[in-house]
């Protein structure tokens, strides 16, 4: 049997399926010297670099909207909730 590559680039995207250690799962999520997006530990693709100011911000900008989503469903249901009413309802029809 030939062996798989457990890690690598297709198409430009890295992937990696080696286990890993809690060193490597520590030190790949915080690289200072790098952008915003480094390779993910385990996987297919990019994760955030917590060493870099951006990615802080774009965490900080979906925890906004993921609140913000919240809010706005326990409004609407609070609304529909006040608006029930499970009595009888009169439709007229007229023709013309």
């Amino acid at each position: 049997m030939v062996d798989k590559p457990s890690s690598g680039e297709l198409l430009g995207i890295p992937y990696n399926f080696e286990r890993p250690s809690l060193g490597r799962l520590l030190s790949s999520y915080w690289q200072p010297d790098e952008g915003m997006l480094v390779e993910k530990p385990f996987g297919i693709g990019y994760t955030l670099n917590l060493a870099s100011w951006r990615s802080w911000v774009v965490l900080a900008v979906a925890a906004g909207l993921y609140w913000q989503g919240k809010q706005a469903a326990n409004s609407s249901d609070d609304e529909a909730s006040e608006g029930d009413d499970d009595g009888p309802v009169e439709v007229i029809v007229e023709d013309d």
